[in-house]
């Protein structure tokens, strides 16, 4: 059996002009949790991330406590959904949360709403629908599993981890988004998988990077 280890991106810049970048805490993050992974033996014979700046931040960080150099394969199926754009799409008519794009408590809590609406078909006109959406990660998923690998690594975002896992473990459609909205930064999911075709859920939300004397600083969410 193959092992996939699945691995949210470090803690982006939530707030800022541009979200799709790391923070400084976000290179730290990814930079520790490549270390942690070093000293637990994983070596990963192929990468694969989205086309995301942040996921491309977050392996780079990685690598660098791996002490690897690899040059990643890209699958846009492992991207975040436009969740900026999907909320705007839900509120184009009607007034919108105040702060709903700033304030932390208002954007989860708006966007968990949004979810289970897109996944309705409720809403009219999103960036993708629902279905779309579920299709790219499932063909990133096939993607991912390298059947001469031993052990795959990949970067993504809350809502594809969410989406693979909600999935393999055969959950109602919202599920996805309980499971998305407690993914941590660089949070680590494993599967296993056969060349077979099996594949199996194995471990979710680890943070080996984490310690008692350092979670105040690394553990974020978003």
């Amino acid at each position: 059996m193959a092992e996939l280890i699945v691995i949210r991106h470090a803690q982006a810049s939530f707030g800022a002009a541009n979200y799709d970048q790391l923070s400084q805490l976000g290179h730290r993050q990814s930079r520790a949790l490549g270390e942690a992974l070093a000293e637990r033996g994983v070596r990963p014979d192929a990468v694969i991330i989205g086309s995301m700046r942040r996921h491309r931040e977050t392996l780079d960080g990685i690598l660098a406590g791996l002490g690897r150099k690899m040059e990643p394969e890209i699958h846009e199926g492992l991207n975040e959904f436009d969740f900026t754009g999907l909320l705007n799409a839900r509120f184009r008519d009607a007034p919108a949360p105040e702060n709903m794009h700033t304030e932390r408590k208002s954007h989860f809590r708006t966007l968990r709403e949004t979810v289970l609406s897109w996944q309705r078909d409720e809403i009219e006109n999103p960036p993708e629908t629902w279905a779309e959406f579920a299709a790219r990660v499932e063909d990133a998923r096939q993607t991912l599993l390298k059947p001469d690998a031993r052990q795959v690594l990949a970067v993504s975002s809350g809502g594809p981890i969410g989406q693979l896992v909600a999935t393999t473990l055969n959950t109602p459609p919202e599920e996805q988004i309980k499971i998305q909205l407690q993914t941590r930064n660089c949070g680590v999911t494993r599967f296993i998988y056969s060349p077979r075709g099996a594949f199996y859920f194995h471990g979710f939300n680890e943070t080996p990077h984490i310690t008692a004397a350092n979670e105040k600083e690394l553990l974020t969410y978003s």
